[in-house]
């Protein structure tokens, strides 16, 4: 692994999460958190955002997927605040469209370390097979609110609830896989005039 990688382990009466991620890797990994659409969405994350990812989850999934779903989140924002470090010489914005057929999604981030995520979404049907729709915002509240950044999503157009989603993922990992490139301009120096972020 990389310099820019982590591992976080979140144990709790719900679910059991390890989390492995590298930043600066290729998509690879395997992600298996017993929902399947959920993980097609974590593939896309890994893909678009040349992440390394490994995601082992196990939940109460008796339940309902909710728990499994928001604590990969908080899992995954853990890694990635750890991952990026002091943010010395980052990019810091990212932003990114993507389309699916009708569909097309917008991610805007800043790696501001103030949590904040504005999600401007509406979802055509509850479900998508067996996945609650309202999950979808329910991760990245997680994710951003331990990743400590500021994250707009925005579905601009579409009609298929799937494709929805995958905008959205696919945004978000391209936006984030450009606010933790490394400018050269900067010289390794912090991109905020506040001197810490």
């Amino acid at each position: 692994m990389s310099q820019r990688s982590a591992v976080i382990e979140r144990n709790t009466l719900e679910t059991r999460i390890r989390v492995s991620l590298d930043l600066d890797g290729s998509g690879a990994g395997e992600r298996q958190t017993g929902v399947g659409f959920f993980d097609h969405m974590l593939d896309q994350l890994a893909r678009h955002g040349l992440l390394d990812l490994d995601v082992q989850a196990e939940g109460d999934l008796h339940v309902d997927d909710h728990h499994t779903v928001e604590d990969v989140g908080i899992a995954l924002g853990q890694a990635f605040a750890s991952a990026v470090g002091d943010k010395r010489g980052l990019v810091r914005y990212g932003h990114a469209y993507c389309p699916l057929d009708e569909a097309l999604g917008r991610a805007v981030v800043d790696l501001s370390g103030r949590p904040g995520l504005w999600f401007r979404v509406d979802f055509p049907v509850e479900r998508i097979g067996e996945f609650d729709t309202q999950l979808v915002e329910e991760f990245w509240r997680g994710f951003v609110n331990h990743a400590g950044v500021t994250l707009h999503l925005d579905s601009l157009s579409g009609h298929n609830g799937h494709h929805i989603a995958e905008t959205l993922f696919k945004a978000a990992g391209r936006a984030l896989r450009l606010a933790c490139s490394e400018d050269p301009r900067l010289d390794g120096a912090l991109p905020s005039t506040k001197g810490a972020l």
